[in-house]
This record gives C-alpha cells, structure tokens and sequence, in this order.
C-alpha cells in the first residue's frame, strides 16, 4: 500500500495515563502498516517497551512528513512550535478535555487509515510572532498559535498601555492586561475574556481587554495583516509578562514596546473528510442540537 507519508513522527504527554495507553495503540496500529515511525525522545522515555528510533523534540521537523500528538489542545499547541518552520502537517489525537485542534477520538484511529491514504482535508492555520524592544535592545521574541497575552506579574494588578495598529494610535488603556488572538485562538483564553469566535478561515486577528476601567472597551477586530504595537507605560510599577499560548512568557518592562504581527509560516493542520468546525462548536461549547419538528 502506498502512503502520501513516508515517515510519521508521534509524540504525547505521556503522564497521563490515558495518553500512554493511546499512544502504545496508535504504536501498535501504525506499525501493522508497516510505516517508518520515530518518537519523540520525551515521548519515548515514558514508553519503555517502544523500541524505536527517537529524536528530540527541536529536530522533529526534519525527520519527518507527518506529526501525530496525542493529547489535548495544549499538547497540540507545544508540538506546533517544533516543527511549524519546517511546514510539518500536524494530526491530533484527542486525550484532552475540549479538543478543538485534535479531532479525532481514540477509538477512531481506522480513521488515521484514510488520512495516510491521502483522503484528508489540510487547514492552514496563522500563528502571531511578538517581540518586545526596550531602548533600542531585544529583549526577546517568540511565537504562538492562539493568543498572545500581555498580564501582570505574580500580583494582580492594573496595568496602563497605549495601543498601536499600523502606527495608527487606537487608545490607551488601564486593565488587567490585553489578549491578542489568532482565529484559532479565539476560542480559548480570548473566549473566556468574552472575545468573539472567528471562523479558522477568517484572515483576522482579535484584540480583547481584561477587566479594563471602563465600562466602552469592547473587542475589536483587525486585518490579520496589520501590525500591533503596544507601549507599557514608564507610569507601572512592577513589569508585565507578555505569554506565548500560556506555555511562555517574556517580561515586558515599563517604557518597553511590544510588537505583534503574523508569523509567515503556517501550521497545516489536518482533518479526517467528515470534520464539521460547527460540530465542533456544537460539541464542546454545549451548543444546541437541530431541532427534529414534528410535521
């Protein structure tokens, strides 16, 4: 049988237990097809009965053509960040509790059969890129698929911001900090801060405030083209953190700039042929059910 790829990598966060069962089914299933498979070395050390070939999680990209992580959204999110430069399409297997990036349920795995077959749909999705200068020096740069956000430090407490969209200035603000989210994004930490949904298609970035001092700031919609700058204002006491799909932060210093725009290279996430975004939707968000009326 011939598949579209050659070589699949896997990885998982292994210390749940429901993970590793799962990744030693989707070990044993892939290895009936007799496919060429490589572990994530992490991965690998909690499976002791794989044996075999291991690589580290920065090298993933490099050797191979298709990403399988098991886990949820999060670990999907961490996975992304290993091989998105190289274009790796990435499938996920859900194992966690909404799973709006891993799609397909362990007991689907025959459909994994089909998707190496190349019957699959392919969604490209945006990250943000955020760097953050303060007098002219870099203080640090990084990535995320979801959201960018910028929060207070340990303590909670209001912080004052100037916002910025193409060097056009939009406002000022005092609030508990500000979320940047990515269509993806916009169903996670920008959802709870009340942000809208964005179709995954939509090229579009979301600006929602945190608690601000005010009862008109509402979110705002851009061109996912646009740049966003933020300036923290020399006015704070303490330094923020800006994070990166809350698994990174980098401190963001009184009187340092922040600057936020679309990555260029993109995640290509795959779906089984019967993926419905709006099942998705239904599923997870407790939506409500077509209604069957009686005629």
């Amino acid at each position: 049988m011939n598949f579209p790829f050659k070589t699949i990598g896997i990885i998982g966060r292994v210390k749940n237990p429901r993970v590793e069962e799962t990744l030693h089914a989707l070990i044993n299933f892939l290895c009936h097809l007799k496919l060429n498979l490589i572990i994530e070395k992490e991965t690998a050390e909690f499976l002791p009965s794989a044996t075999l070939p291991t690589v580290d999680r920065k090298q993933l990209g490099s050797h191979c053509d298709l990403l399988i992580v098991v886990g949820g959204d999060g670990s999907l999110l961490n996975a992304t960040h290993a091989v998105v430069n190289d274009e790796i399409p990435v499938l996920g297997i859900n194992r966690g509790s909404l799973g709006f990036l891993t799609d397909i349920l362990p007991t689907e795995l025959e459909k994994i059969t089909d998707i190496l077959q190349g019957k699959y749909t392919i969604e490209k999705r945006f990250l943000l890129t955020a760097s953050i200068e303060l007098d002219g020096k870099k203080l640090g740069q990084d990535d995320a698929l979801n959201e960018i956000a910028l929060i207070p430090d340990i303590v909670p407490h209001m912080l004052e911001f100037e916002i910025y969209i193409d060097n056009q200035f939009v406002c000022s603000q005092n609030s508990d900090g500000l979320i940047i989210a990515t269509p993806t994004g916009s169903t996670a930490y920008a959802l709870s801060g009340g942000g809208p949904i964005l179709h995954p298609q939509l090229d579009a970035i979301v600006l929602v405030s945190m608690f601000p001092h005010t009862l008109s700031s509402r979110p705002i919609v851009i061109e996912g083209n646009q740049r966003i700058n933020i300036i923290v204002s020399p006015n704070n006491k303490t330094s923020p953190r800006l994070t990166y799909d809350g698994q990174a932060y980098i401190n963001a210093p009184p009187s340092s700039h922040i600057t936020i725009q679309k990555k260029s290279k993109l995640l290509n996430l795959i779906h089984p042929l019967d993926y419905n975004y709006y099942e998705t939707l239904r599923s997870k968000l407790h939506w409500g059910k077509k209604l069957n009326y009686i005629t």
